[in-house]
């Protein structure tokens, strides 16, 4: 196994953009703490392949990862983005290019990987709350999970300080 340095962010990219944005912007300033080495930069998935394609893709890039950020948002649970029965090549429960077929999207494949690897597991809520209801199950109950937003003299901020420290300590 590869040495494990980086730092794999995963997500509703659709839904939860904002909340993912925010910590690539954090982490590409110089004024903010927040420093992770990403691993995206260094691996990346054709959009126009098979997801069982890009479910190897994804594997390899949490090869070489420490830690695992889950941003969780009202539809992270929920979301079918990766299934095979999404894919081209499914046809009646089966992959016309004779590959193994599963209804994980990519997101449980992704938290099923990290809880299986023994990462350090930051579940991000794009919230004020910790709602572990729209978490997926494999990570549910282990790691860190904490809210993105706080309220601040009545205004609505982001979580800064306790997302730097749930994710550089």
């Amino acid at each position: 196994m590869a040495y494990r340095t980086r730092t794999y962010i995963a997500g509703d990219w659709t839904n939860d953009k904002n909340a993912i944005d925010q910590l690539y912007k954090w982490n590409n300033s110089d004024y903010w703490g927040l420093d992770f080495v990403d691993v995206h930069q260094f691996h990346q998935s054709n959009d126009g392949s098979l997801n069982c394609s890009i479910k190897d893709s994804l594997r390899d890039r949490m090869d070489s990862c420490k830690t695992f950020v889950l941003v969780v948002g009202d539809k992270t649970n929920i979301t079918t983005a990766g299934a095979c029965s999404n894919c081209s090549s499914y046809v009646y429960g089966y992959c016309r290019k004779n590959n193994t077929t599963s209804d994980k999207s990519y997101i449980q494949f992704e938290c099923d990987k990290a809880a299986r690897d023994d990462l350090k597991i930051v579940v991000l809520y794009n919230s004020t709350v910790v709602s572990k209801l729209k978490c997926p199950e494999s990570v549910r109950n282990i790691g860190t999970h904490i809210p993105m937003m706080v309220y601040v003299n009545g205004q609505l901020q982001w979580n800064y300080s306790t997302i730097k420290n749930a994710i550089n300590n």
